[in-house]
């Protein structure tokens, strides 16, 4: 195994992503007059959606640098279809950034890009069919960590350096290449994605991940002795990722949701309606995937036999029934109430017009006749008279007796 290489490899992973991912966010962030704030704003978050591009330059770069001095002597064949499908894929992604794409045809770009790593590999038809099926369900799965800051980065790092324990055991050089330069490149580009995130992976960095850990995945298990039981190990290095999609698929289904529908269901997301903050759930599932991915690492070994792994897969099992109750989705909003406010008729054309109610019309009054209420013609206006005209007499008083006295004696 060349040690010196894949160290190198790495080393050139890191130095060359940091450098790109340090021009993407300089860019990102750079100050803008507030006459250019919509095209700036845009241009940002174009930039922030595609800083993943750094990790994948940087990891192929130095993946590609390796394999061309020769570090990969064993099996160069192997280690280059890997780094071709990975930069189909990458390069899917990128597009699918820049403008969505349908599902079937990112499902067919993935299918080709496994199919062209297991025929450079050698990998019989026996062989091959799993292995396609299992690099394009575990690309997508790993794609779907890409939910929260740095959470997809994390988990990617501890399983890249579970695949690398792995080939280091079976001392290929050719497989342990990507797994190194991949632990390289997103150790670096963490800088940047961690909460609060400058970067993304976006499609492009994730899918690029997403394709590596599976396509040395299923290299590694292929290349390892016969008599080993290397084919227990390989779910337990997905198992974060598997989970996650697990509980996706399951809670759309329940909901009567499309699983290929985007949503807030992740475990992420189910973990942050928990009170639990966006950087200690990229450290929860780095130990959650930590506890398989050293389970696996020791199965593939030898050192541990493979009914030990139905111990983290319990767990997982049972956190995902858990998160399950987790609500997932918002509930629906009542509709407001309705009015019933009038409406006018509308007239369909030819339709006879309705006629207008009648208004009554008062009658009208002989002239010099008086308005009503109105006193007679020659009476006083301040005195009130009955219907025969004489005056109306008014109440006795009610007041003292002197008060009554007088009053009598003005009647007399």
């Amino acid at each position: 195994m060349n040690v010196l290489g894949i160290i190198a490899s790495g080393v050139a992973a890191l130095l060359i992503t940091v450098a790109l991912a340090r021009i993407a966010r300089r860019a990102a962030l750079r100050p803008h007059t507030p006459a250019a704030s919509a095209g700036h704003a845009a241009r940002a978050g174009l930039l922030r959606r595609t800083g993943g591009t750094a990790a994948v330059l940087g990891v192929t770069a130095a993946a590609g640098g390796a394999l061309w001095l020769g570090a990969a002597d064993d099996a160069p064949a192997s280690a280059a279809g890997l780094l071709a499908g990975c930069g189909t894929v990458a390069a899917l992604g990128l597009v699918h950034d820049l403008k969505p794409l349908p599902a079937v045809l990112r499902l067919a770009v993935q299918t080709a890009g496994a199919v062209l790593v297991v025929c450079l590999a050698g990998l019989s038809p026996v062989a091959a069919v799993p292995a396609v099926l299992w690099i394009v369900l575990v690309t997508n799965a790993f794609a779907l960590l890409d939910h929260a800051d740095g959470l997809l980065t994390v988990v990617g790092v501890v399983t890249a350096a579970g695949l690398l324990a792995c080939a280091a055991v079976d001392g290929g050089s050719a497989l342990a290449l990507l797994p190194a330069a991949l632990v390289a490149g997103l150790g670096g580009f963490l800088l940047h994605t961690w909460h609060p995130a400058r970067l993304r992976l976006g499609a492009c960095g994730a899918q690029f991940t997403g394709f590596v850990l599976a396509g040395s995945g299923a290299l590694i298990q292929a290349a390892a002795p016969a008599g080993r039981a290397a084919w227990a190990a390989l779910p337990a290095l997905a198992t974060v990722a598997l989970a996650d999609t697990a509980l996706v698929v399951v809670s759309r289904r329940r909901a009567g949701r499309s699983p290929l529908r985007d949503g807030s269901d992740h475990i992420g997301h189910r973990l942050r309606r928990l009170r639990v903050t966006v950087p200690g759930t990229a450290v929860l599932l780095a130990l959650w995937a930590g506890v398989p991915v050293a389970a696996g690492t020791l199965v593939h070994a030898g050192l541990l036999h493979p009914a030990y792994l139905l111990v983290p897969l319990a767990g997982t099992a049972a956190a995902v029934l858990a998160l399950l109750r987790v609500p997932g989705y918002a509930p629906p909003r009542p509709a407001p109430p309705r009015t019933t406010a009038s409406r006018t008729p509308v007239r369909r054309p030819g339709a006879p017009t309705a006629p207008a109610p009648a208004v009554p019309v008062p009658a009208a009054k002989p002239a010099g006749a008086p308005a009503k209420g109105a006193p007679a013609k020659g009476a006083s206006v301040g005195a009130a008279r009955t219907a025969s005209g004489r005056p109306t007499v008014p109440p006795p008083p009610t007041g003292s007796p002197s008060e009554t006295a007088v009053v009598a004696a003005d009647r007399s």
